[in-house]
């Protein structure tokens, strides 16, 4: 699974805190001609709607009365331009009540919120 499957979550789990994470995994590399920032917003356009319509809690039952979070692995360190996109992102996540971080593999940076 990975942020080119639309349609899929790549990963559901449980967070130490309680909180059912949905994951995202991006594997693409950041390059300024690719549209990568497009395959990602829909994606988490993706998994709003699964949220939003309430198909999480038939597909993930273990997701019921729990705080949700979209959360973003990249396998390489976003773009500046990425970055800003992470921001608004995360903005819009937030303002639609769910939590939102995103993260680079093997690194410890990233926002949490």
């Amino acid at each position: 699974m990975s942020v080119e499957q639309r349609d899929v979550i790549d990963f559901c789990s449980i967070r130490p805190d309680g909180r059912a994470a949905l994951t995202i995994s991006d594997h693409l590399p950041w390059l300024a001609d690719s549209n990568h920032l497009v395959i990602l917003q829909d994606k988490l356009n993706a998994y709003l709607t699964v949220v939003e319509s309430g198909q999480i809690f038939d597909a993930y039952p273990q997701a019921r009365g729990r705080e949700i979070e979209i959360q973003i692995l990249c396998k390489y360190p976003p773009l500046p331009e990425a970055l800003q996109f992470l921001d608004r992102a995360g903005q819009t996540i937030r303002s639609a009540g769910l939590h939102f971080s995103w993260r680079v593999l093997g690194s410890e940076s990233g926002a949490v919120v």
